[in-house]
């Protein structure tokens, strides 16, 4: 479970196993005995943890309730929430949807 988590993580980062690992500042191929099925100790799991912007507990696979949110997107919820806290319409975020698309379109010319 560790391990599948680590490399779902690593893809969502857009990072191989070795970057994350260097980046971590652990052994470059410390990914090998995770594949295994070897579990890293405490320290290395809160150094990772803290990379991917995750909970220990989500690492490790006893949290599962939520994905962690890949960086750049936010989900409908939290839109919602931030615009008109937490009371919109899907028709309303569409609207600012399109709205955002027209802006972005607009200032790439």
């Amino acid at each position: 479970m560790f391990y599948d988590n680590f490399l779902l993580l690593c893809q969502k980062k857009g990072v191989s196993r070795t970057k994350a690992c260097t980046d971590c500042n652990l052994s470059r191929t410390a990914w090998n005995k995770w594949q295994g099925g070897a579990v890293p100790n405490g320290e290395t799991v809160n150094r990772l943890a803290d990379y991917f912007g995750v909970t220990t507990d989500y690492l490790l696979g006893t949290e599962t309730e939520k994905d962690p949110a890949v960086p750049g997107e936010v989900s409908e919820d939290d839109l919602k929430f931030a615009l008109f806290g937490g009371e919109a319409t899907d028709k309303q975020l569409d609207e600012v949807r399109r709205f955002a698309q027209f802006i972005k379109e607009r200032d790439a010319k």
